[in-house]
């Protein structure tokens, strides 16, 4: 599906972006593991966790919609095995955290996805599950879907350190964790999204995090999650698209509403203000707001640790082609294990825009036409990659309109994204 973007004159007013992802598929797959009802507010409407919900009620949860929320009844005797095809859509994040439950429960599992997802590599959950006792095979070298699982009741505990930064791998080590006869350690060098390990620990079980200089260490033992009532915050990587379009629009402000804000989910606005957006923070108890006024951006330096998941970049690429000087992104290869490989696709959404481009290993630099108003008209096939699509929505409304195709994938993460776009129109 194609569709056209046209320039906004003026932007103004609040949004509210969904449900954080992140927590939402945890909050499903922590309340199927528990005994009991709980109940979730603010679950991401997002296909990708649809696709989560939809697999713990076939492993035996009960699922329920609720008015505003949603009621999870974990079976008293905990999650089974079925004969089924697990289907996880094109969410790696269910395939890789899914991978961890399923580890721990006895019988054989099938995954499945779409063909992006089917592309994803899986073998950085395959090999310390397999070291816990699980059995988890794929297609090739990299471990890819389908894949069939091979669970037990009882696993090993494991001591290891995630090679490369990754909140999905050191999630699914955790769930699997809860099974394991022992203490599971997973020590990161570069800290990821906490998300897993403060819901665990908000769920009652026995959990130990240990932050050191940049890393951190979790340390679990064999616990079983308490029903609870879990209330999801905004997402803050959907939420940039929004603070991006405030600061780079020539005449916007914005409003963004309560959002998560652990630090290693808003390193985009580090590096925003570091680039001289106008931005307006305020905390409470509900999480994180900001407003983001037109402003001058300047280029800057942007490390991947400054975003361990990356799921910023492309947004934080057309930032930069609206700014005077080259800005520069290292060690970005994590891009290309993406829903599309995003290292090209960055490049080429920048490259559409007029920005002069280059890149070299794992790193690429974009040169900044020091305003908006100097993008180009353009045509892109986004690649069925949400993030992609949104970021050329944004480059349109600011610059000079755009033509999208692929435009349905935001329903994988926020199926009105365009609605709410097209809401803040003057």
């Amino acid at each position: 599906m194609t569709r056209d973007v046209t320039v906004a004159s003026r932007l103004e007013g609040s949004v509210r972006v969904p449900g954080d992802k992140s927590g939402s598929h945890r909050a499903l797959l922590l309340s199927a593991l528990a005994d009991g009802e709980s109940t979730i507010e603010g679950l991401s409407a997002g296909e990708d966790v649809r696709s989560s919900a939809r697999i713990v009620g076939q492993l035996g949860a009960r699922v329920t919609p609720s008015g505003s929320s949603v009621s999870v009844v974990g079976p008293p005797e905990g999650l089974g095995a079925t004969p089924e095809a697990l289907d996880c859509g094109n969410s790696g994040t269910t395939m890789r955290l899914l991978s961890g439950l399923l580890a721990g429960v006895a019988g054989t599992h099938h995954l499945v996805g779409d063909d992006s997802l089917s592309r994803r590599p899986m073998d950085r959950v395959a090999q310390p599950l397999s070291l816990m006792g699980a059995r988890v095979q794929g297609v090739g070298e990299r471990v890819c879907a389908p894949l069939t699982i091979v669970g037990q009741s009882h696993l090993r505990a494991i001591d290891y350190t995630v090679p490369v930064p990754s909140a999905q791998v050191k999630s699914a080590i955790l769930l699997a964790g809860l099974r394991a006869e022992g203490e599971t350690v997973v020590h990161e060098a570069v800290r990821t999204r906490p998300t897993t390990e403060m819901m665990l620990r908000q769920a009652g079980v026995d959990i130990d995090i240990d932050e050191t200089h940049s890393g951190r260490t979790v340390r679990l033992r064999h616990s079983r999650p308490l029903a609870r009532h879990w209330r999801v915050p905004a997402d803050p990587s959907q939420a940039a698209f929004f603070v991006v379009l405030g600061a780079l629009h020539p005449h916007a402000e914005i409003r963004v509403a309560e959002m998560d804000d652990a630090p290693e989910r808003t390193g985009f606005l580090s590096v925003l203000l570091r680039m001289g957006a106008q931005l307006e923070l305020t905390r409470s108890a509900q999480g994180l707001g900001v407003v983001a006024r037109s402003s001058d951006l300047t280029a800057t330096d942007i490390d991947s640790s400054e975003i361990p998941s990356v799921d910023e970049v492309p947004i934080l690429a057309v930032a930069a082609a609206g700014a005077r000087g080259r800005s520069r992104f290292t060690r970005m290869g994590e891009l290309r294990l993406k829903e599309s490989d995003r290292f090209a696709g960055s490049l080429a959404l920048a490259t559409s825009l007029g920005c002069a481009v280059g890149s070299e290993g794992d790193d690429f630099w974009i040169e900044g036409l020091g305003s908006a108003d100097h993008f180009h008209a353009f045509e892109i096939d986004a690649g069925l990659d949400h993030r992609i699509v949104m970021s050329s929505a944004v480059a349109g409304v600011c610059g000079r309109g755009a033509r999208i195709g692929g435009v349905e994938t935001v329903a994988s993460s926020y199926p009105n994204f365009f609605a709410d776009l097209d809401g803040l129109r003057a």
